[in-house]
């Protein structure tokens, strides 16, 4: 008999939880213990198990997310049509909304199932069934009405959902979103300089001026207690980024980074630039079994032109990953030309979302077509011999 059952927190989850997910470590429970402790205050936390019998055979991460107007749009400075933009956005998306996935993690870490031990149809019929009934106790127990449903991010050949009759009759409506840059690391780069060695001149040279802008800013590894020292600061640092996004959803708490040190341990790396010991800019990382994911990152806008910070944190993650011998690099969304300059490939994306507003889910489709745009950015190809990428 196939069943399943809710969750509010990962202390409740089954026995058997992470050894059925250790493919994937957004996944693992000690990554949702982080996640919990520095989630963004719009953010809820809940978890689906699918049970043959006693047998965990899928799961599913979902998310309550409470979008408000000022998460969404940070900046206040915007011309009459903008706030017209805006205001059609904030109409359709506001609210309450239920997300089967991460929002805080670009890519598809929300869905597993063993399809050997259960079929597609009946893992989603389940789960929309779960969704269901947790949109019923979220309404009972906390007064809060689920506007919309979303299922994210899927890329365009992902198995998990070849069968789509689950996804028809549920009535989503299947969205393009901005596509996920990602690197494919060569056999031959063993070092950092073997990577150098394979561009065009022209992208040899701006790497090469990148390292001499950097002067005497030194990069070193935070640790546990230097996080949370620095928490106050690598806040700010990080608000200066998310804060010129032109959209957004939440805010990481100050807490985040330390959280996430806290329970990833080793999985989990923080980098900081400083310049005469002030600390000027950071980036993070997670480590994902054989792929490298990159995370948030900041910087002092007085800094980062001059001395060229976000495009250096690229290059340094990017010989992380070479010297550590990971397989590819997901750099993740936004700046697609920057990290296409540095080799990063776009691949496309999509999510699946369904509004409980017949109005409004009609107009889904448009609304995000105007939030990603078509590619309005001009592709790099940064290698003598353009390699041969494999996703």
């Amino acid at each position: 008999m196939k069943t399943f059952q809710i969750y509010s927190t990962s202390k409740e989850l089954p026995n058997t939880w992470d050894s059925f997910l250790n493919h994937d470590v957004f996944l693992q429970s000690s990554y949702l213990k982080a996640l919990e402790k520095g989630a963004p205050s719009n953010i809820q936390l809940f978890y689906v198990g699918v049970f043959d019998n006693e047998t965990l055979v899928g799961i599913a991460i979902l998310q309550r997310v409470q979008l408000y107007l000022h998460d969404m749009f940070r900046k206040t400075e915007v011309s009459c049509f903008k706030a017209f933009f805006k205001n059609i956005i904030s109409k359709v998306l506001k609210g309450n909304i239920l997300v089967v996935g991460n929002l805080t993690q670009t890519g598809q870490h929300g869905i597993y199932y063993d399809k050997n031990r259960i079929h597609s149809d009946a893992y989603f019929s389940l789960l929309f069934n779960a969704l269901e009934t947790l949109k019923n106790n979220i309404k009972t127990t906390q007064n809060k009405t689920i506007r919309a449903i979303m299922l994210k991010d899927f890329f365009l050949d992902d198995n998990i959902y070849i069968n789509k009759s689950a996804f028809n009759s549920y009535n989503l409506n299947r969205v393009s979103v901005q596509p996920n840059m990602i690197l494919t690391i060569q056999s031959n780069w063993l070092k950092i300089d073997d990577y150098v060695n394979d561009l065009h001149k022209k992208y040899r040279d701006r790497y090469k001026r990148a390292k001499k802008k950097l002067g005497n800013i030194k990069r070193i590894e935070l640790d546990l207690e230097s996080i949370k020292a620095n928490s106050e600061k690598l806040h700010k640092l990080y608000l200066n980024v998310s804060n010129n996004a032109q959209f957004n959803t939440f805010i990481l708490p100050e807490n985040h980074f330390y959280s996430y040190k806290l329970q990833l341990k080793g999985d989990f790396k923080v980098f900081g630039y400083y310049l005469e010991n002030k600390l000027i800019g950071f980036y993070t990382l997670i480590l994902s079994n054989d792929i490298l994911e990159t995370y948030f990152l900041g910087y002092d806008i007085e800094q980062q032109y001059n001395n060229q910070l976000y495009l250096n944190m690229l290059y340094d993650m990017l010989a992380f990953g070479i010297e550590n011998r990971y397989t590819s690099i997901i750099y993740a969304r936004t700046a697609m030309e920057i990290k296409s300059s540095v080799g990063a490939k776009p691949k496309a994306m999509v999510l699946y979302m369904k509004h409980t507003n017949r109005f409004f889910n009609a107009l889904l489709k448009p609304v995000f077509k105007l939030m990603n745009p078509s590619q309005n950015w001009q592709e790099r190809h940064p290698f003598k011999e353009q390699k041969p990428f494999s996703f």
